[in-house]
Parts: C-alpha cells; sequence; structure tokens
C-alpha cells in the first residue's frame, strides 16, 4: 500500500472519530461536560497522536507512553457499588474521587519520570482531566492552559477545547466564547471546525442565547452537507423553536 493510500486511510478514520465526537458532544448536557472530557476527547487525542507519529518518538516516549495508557485505564475504570467486594482481576473503584486520586498518581508519575517526552504533555493534559472530574477547577485550568502553550498544536487543540468546556461549565461564557472562536478560526486535525461550533452552540443553549445557537446551527448546517451532521443540527434547531 502506497504511503499516501496509508495517510488518506488515517485521515479519513480520523475524521469519523471527530465528526463522531462532536455529534455525541452536542447530545449531552452541561452536567456532563468532565464526563465528555474523560472519554469522547481522549479517542480524540490518541487518534491525533496516531496521525501526527508523535506518540513514539524514541524509547523513552514509548515506555511513557505504555505508562500512559494504563493510567487511562484507571481512568475508564469501573466504579462497584457500595458493599460490593473488588473483583481480584477486573480493576474498580469504590468511587470517582478515588478513582480520580489513583489515576492523578499515575500521571503525576509519568510527568515526573518523562517530562521531555510528547507523551508527557499528555498525561499533563489528563491531570487536568481529573482534577476538573474532582471538582478541583482551578488546578484543571492550570494543567489545561500549560497544555495548551506547550507549542504542539494538535495536543494544545484538544487542551483548549476542554478548558472551553471547564469555562462553559463554571459560567465564564465570555471566556468559553472566545476559546470555542479561537478553534473555529483555526481548526486542527484533533479538533475540527465543526467540533467546536457544536460546543459552542450547545453553550450558547445552555446560557439562555437561543438566537446565536440558532444562528450557528443554520451555518453548521451549510457548511457541512452531510447526512448525520445536517440530521443533527435540524434536531437541535426542532428544540429551539
Amino acid at each position: 500500500m502506497r504511503a499516501e493510500t496509508r495517510h488518506q486511510l488515517k485521515a479519513d478514520t480520523f475524521s469519523r472519530v471527530t465528526i463522531g465526537a462532536a455529534e455525541k458532544t452536542a447530545h449531552w448536557s452541561v452536567e456532563h461536560r468532565n464526563t465528555i472530557i474523560v472519554g469522547v476527547v481522549a479517542a480524540i487525542v490518541i487518534a491525533a497522536a496516531a496521525l501526527g507519529g508523535w506518540y513514539y518518538l524514541n524509547s523513552q516516549d514509548e515506555k511513557a507512553s505504555f505508562e500512559l495508557s494504563q493510567a487511562v485505564r484507571t481512568l475508564d475504570a469501573q466504579i462497584r457499588p457500595a458493599g460490593t467486594p473488588a473483583q481480584p482481576d477486573v480493576p474498580s473503584f469504590t468511587s470517582a474521587k478515588e478513582r480520580a486520586e489513583a489515576a492523578k498518581k499515575q500521571f503525576q508519575t509519568i510527568i515526573d519520570k518523562y517530562s521531555h517526552t510528547r507523551t508527557a504533555d499528555m498525561a499533563r493534559y489528563f491531570l487536568g482531566v481529573t482534577s476538573a472530574d474532582a471538582g478541583d477547577n482551578a488546578t484543571a485550568e492550570a494543567d489545561y492552559k500549560a497544555v495548551a502553550s506547550n507549542g504542539n498544536k494538535e495536543l494544545a487543540s484538544v487542551a483548549k477545547l476542554a478548558l472551553a468546556s471547564l469555562y462553559g461549565n463554571t459560567s465564564r461564557t465570555k471566556d468559553a466564547v472566545a476559546l470555542y472562536q479561537e478553534l473555529i478560526n483555526h481548526p486542527t486535525a484533533s479538533v475540527s471546525k465543526v467540533t467546536a461550533e457544536l460546543q459552542l452552540a450547545e453553550l450558547y443553549e445552555t446560557s439562555n442565547q437561543p438566537l446565536d445557537a440558532k444562528r450557528l446551527y443554520e451555518q453548521i448546517k451549510k457548511d457541512n452537507p452531510g447526512p448525520e451532521t445536517l440530521q443533527l443540527a435540524n434536531q437541535k434547531l426542532s428544540q429551539l423553536k
């Protein structure tokens, strides 16, 4: 298979991931923003890493990436019901807080051990995720900002997306809108224009700006005639009437 063909296949797969993520995001209410960052955006980061070719830069990064995958699994581990014993071969936790703290330690270890790798930047991003999940918004904001300014545009754009979501979830609407607009004006492979537009439209909905939301959904319809996005935009518009 020719190199350019393989690259196109990766790009097509990645496009499906980002569009799917955007559609899922628009369906969720503001209460689920942290969960979105943990689940959907994690898939975007991993896809972006594979597409960009910087996930395995050297032997150190390979070791770090393995530890990162373990930490992400911790972040996605099951929460077992109260009184239910843990199963030896199935990682689980008694609460989301306990799970977040365990993952946080793993991510911090990666940052400390592999500070000069790209994977350490990804660990920093997920450290922000765990802080947001635990309600520590100030720490999450600091971590997201650190990643957003690290120079790698793919991971930086994902951090900005998470930061905008955090702002929207904490009534900092003006800051959130500014970041979404930046992502719309400067899309990347990991955060497409439509992804940022759909999240901004949702923010307009939840912040009682239906006219702005309607205007943006109409623009999304115009720019993205594909059946899935078109159906989603029409559904959201019908709910605004």
